[in-house]
């Protein structure tokens, strides 16, 4: 994936999801009489600039895509014609002000509640939620769970996929609940229930392999350890291995699937291997060095092969979730809600400590999430979307002074007080809110870079 690509995705990701924030802004703004200044997107020098509409509005976008305003008609930034002065911001009752400025974070829920409208009519690939091998001494295995079974229902929710059952399931990790009803299948169609205890999980390690931290994993078909792929100029291919080549045994351990294979290449980076080949039914054996990669700050052995995969196997286990229109916009809403109660409990773990900072990301990872999800094809970006929206609706709400939900705090203080909070109040407020905002992205862009280094 080039940078070009990730770059593109980005910009058009936040064109989208900016444009739509503004835009609550500006259509609320427009319906309760204000006159509307200026639609900005972006910050910095302008890059298009045009005047349209009977208030010849100006319409700007700008060259650096991380954001964007809608600066209405208002007394506290400069005079006002007496004429214009029942569409001023600043003279609009407290509950228009209200209705303005949260109908930018309104937007952005909606938005996500269209584009998981649309991923669920088209259909959303994923696995069976059929479980692979369960980890001895883990909460799993102490629920007694099984390989081979599949989840039906978490907590009387049905479960269609296994991104399903990851989602239910991290729900109540969040919550650390003790016992979490799990409803599977076994291969003989006995129906089971399971306890899981989900209290010692650590919230810290969510953002992780969720599923394997608790003993689950999805169910993978047995691929032997046959060579379906050689890349050129690798370390295999200059070892002299060859498409349909069996590994039977490394360093005489022997080696039953490719897993097997990948564990034993992958733990040895930079030592000398012997491998025993059966190749056209001859056995031989060769010399391989794998090279050292860098993967999450621990140096990991590849020699640039990939196994010969039966495609049927994994086709068995796809499945493709899709709802009717109406079904689909009732499933939309309640993705919209879970997703923001989801973001709004890990805020609040992460302010009480029980989370790590670690888990902010910042605009170099999105950027990288946007550029991965945008090559996977159009349901994921969508998807990408729809989750990155419901965080910018939530992030704006916040009662942080200069956010959204800062303002909104300010309105139901003057309703509560009968009059306006001092510009003194809100002078201070605005230094307060910049010095958050300034520590929040400093730990994202330090998140950013350290991902950047330890891969």
């Amino acid at each position: 994936m080039s940078i070009t690509f990730t770059i593109i995705s980005f910009i058009i990701a936040l064109g989208i999801l900016i444009t739509f924030h503004e835009f609550g802004h500006y259509l609320v703004a427009r319906w309760n009489g204000v006159k509307v200044l200026r639609f900005c997107i972006g910050f910095g020098q302008p890059i298009f600039r045009r005047r349209w509409g009977k208030d010849q509005t100006e319409w700007v976008i700008a060259a650096i895509p991380l954001g964007g305003y809608v600066k209405m008609l208002d007394e506290n930034e400069g005079k006002v014609p007496s004429e214009d002065l029942p569409r001023a911001f600043n003279r609009q009752p407290v509950a228009r002000r209200f209705a303005i400025v949260a109908a930018g974070p309104i937007a952005n829920f909606l938005l996500a509640i269209v584009l998981y409208w649309l991923l669920f009519i088209l259909g959303v690939a994923g696995m069976k939620p059929v479980l692979g091998p369960v980890e001895p001494g883990t909460a799993a295995a102490k629920a007694e769970f099984v390989m081979g079974e599949t989840i039906a229902s978490i907590e009387n929710e049905p479960v269609a996929s296994w991104q399903d059952a990851r989602w239910a399931l991290l729900r109540y990790a969040i919550d650390q609940s003790a016992n979490v009803k799990v409803q599977t299948i076994g291969n003989n169609g006995e129906i089971n229930w399971r306890q899981l205890d989900l209290s010692q999980v650590d919230p810290d390690k969510l953002n992780e392999n969720f599923p394997g931290i608790i003993g689950l994993s999805s169910y993978q078909p047995i691929v032997k350890p046959v060579i379906g792929q050689v890349i050129s100029d690798g370390i295999g291919y200059h070892a002299g291995l060859l498409t349909g080549d069996e590994i039977i045994a490394v360093n005489n351990t022997e080696i039953h699937t490719w897993m097997d294979f990948v564990k034993e290449i992958r733990k040895n980076p930079e030592h000398l291997l012997e491998l025993d080949i059966l190749r056209n039914d001859q056995m031989i054996m060769l010399t391989v060095t794998p090279e050292v990669t860098i993967e999450h700050g621990k140096q990991v052995g590849k020699i640039g092969v990939a196994p010969l995969v039966n495609q049927s196997d994994f086709e068995e286990l796809l499945v493709t979730v899709s709802y009717s229109p109406g079904k689909a916009i009732q499933k939309a809403a309640e993705k919209t809600w879970e997703t923001t109660v989801l973001t709004l409990q890990m805020l609040s773990k992460m302010i009480t400590g029980d989370v790590s900072w670690k888990n902010v990301s910042g605009p170099i990872s999105i950027a990288d999430y946007a550029g991965q999800s945008a090559q996977m094809g159009l349901v994921s970006y969508l998807a990408f979307l729809a989750l990155i929206s419901v965080s910018i609706g939530v992030l704006n709400l916040l009662p942080i002074p200069i956010l959204d939900g800062g303002h909104l705090m300010y309105y139901l203080i003057e309703i509560a007080k009968g009059s306006p909070v001092s510009d003194k109040t809100i002078i201070i407020g605005q230094k307060i809110g910049l010095i958050m905002l300034f520590t929040l992205m400093t730990f994202a862009i330090y998140n950013d870079i350290n991902r950047l280094i330890t891969g």
